[in-house]
């Protein structure tokens, strides 16, 4: 039989200010330069900022039942720094290898099931197991795959704590089809097989499981300009020398459509590629001579993608969290590198 650990993210930051490194425990700031939640899920009774308060939750606390009567073995952990999610993730480990890298157990016995009020909270436990399993450059083992700098990541499952999330305001959960029954949660864990998904990395060492979305908008909602250079593999969709309405990288379809107009065409979070669209408006005359503005997505996919601000900040939501990009960020595709537990 199974151990399984329900892991939570709390409220509560530890000493340094965050969850360690400069992540909040529940999605908060990161090293991206994120900011607050903005999913809109909002705090719910007892929590603090829209994460889970140190008392387990109801939907917790049902799957902790559900598991315990099929004859797991449950053990339910409040994080509430880093090094807490960490001792949790150490329990996944594989047997010492002899190149020495922490390599997880392709074989453990140990399950783990996030609860989540946030795509972000789910985004900051992926990002610790990167962390933990992801080998330095020069340490790259020969049985790593060609296409990946990192193992397989041991799959994880899923406990959605808002159920409206499940509604029109989709999040990652709802995009994947996955429960969110606490039982049906608990028969995934020990009676499904892994889903595979591809993971993007960054080059500020985060990660990214649906998407981003970067632009502005005036205290009216207004759509704001702004420009940067935006490459996809070897494909330029903007130098940088026109203005943008926004621009979506999707993983998954968090991001696709911006109020009505489309964005991503097909974003497939398993192909092992990343769909990326810009929207420009360009100025077009009619039949009689009247200049009107028209919207002009472009989209390309591929492996990896970057985004240079020409001027300025740009904001964007990364997974539901905020941040500010000053510099030219980069992100690229981990083929098959996490997977969720499915029946």
């Amino acid at each position: 039989m199974y151990d399984v650990v329900l892991l939570t993210l709390s409220a509560e930051r530890d000493a340094s200010g965050g969850c360690g490194s400069g992540e909040a425990c529940c999605g908060g700031a990161d090293a991206t330069g994120a900011g607050v939640d903005r999913t809109g899920t909002g705090p719910t009774p007892g929590d603090a900022d829209g994460c889970a308060g140190d008392r387990p939750r109801v939907p917790v606390l049902a799957c902790a039942d559900a598991l315990t009567a099929r004859g797991a073995r449950v053990q339910m952990v409040t994080a509430r720094s880093d090094a807490e999610i960490d001792a949790v993730l150490a329990q996944l480990d594989g047997p010492t290898r002899p190149d020495g890298l922490t390599w997880p157990d392709a074989d453990g016995k140990t399950r783990l099931v996030v609860a989540t009020a946030s795509d972000g909270q789910l985004r900051a436990v992926l990002r610790r197991l990167v962390r933990r399993y992801a080998p330095a450059p020069s340490r790259r083992p020969a049985d790593l795959r060609d296409n990946r700098t990192l193992p397989d990541l041991p799959p994880v499952a899923v406990l959605p704590l808002d159920p409206a999330r499940g509604g029109a305001q989709r999040d990652l959960a709802a995009q994947l089809g996955l429960p969110r029954d606490p039982a049906a949660v608990a028969a995934a864990v020990l009676d499904g097989t892994p889903r595979r998904l591809d993971l993007l990395r960054n080059d500020g060492g985060s990660v990214t499981l649906d998407g981003a979305l970067f632009g502005a908008a005036d205290d009216a909602g207004r759509p704001l300009h702004w420009r940067a250079r935006v490459e996809v593999d070897n494909t330029v969709l903007t130098n940088g020398d026109e203005p943008l309405l926004a621009c979506a990288l999707g993983n998954a379809g968090g991001y696709a459509s911006l109020d009505d107009v489309t964005l991503l065409a097909a974003p497939d979070p398993a192909d092992g590629q990343v769909e990326v669209a810009v929207a420009v408006p360009v100025v077009v005359r009619s039949a009689w001579g009247r200049k009107r503005v028209r919207l002009e997505v472009r989209r390309a996919r591929g492996r990896a993608v970057s985004v240079l601000p020409r001027e300025g900040k740009v904001p964007y939501l990364d997974d539901g969290v905020e941040g500010e990009l000053t510099r030219k960020r980069s992100w690229w595709v981990e083929p098959g590198a996490w997977a969720v537990w499915v029946v």
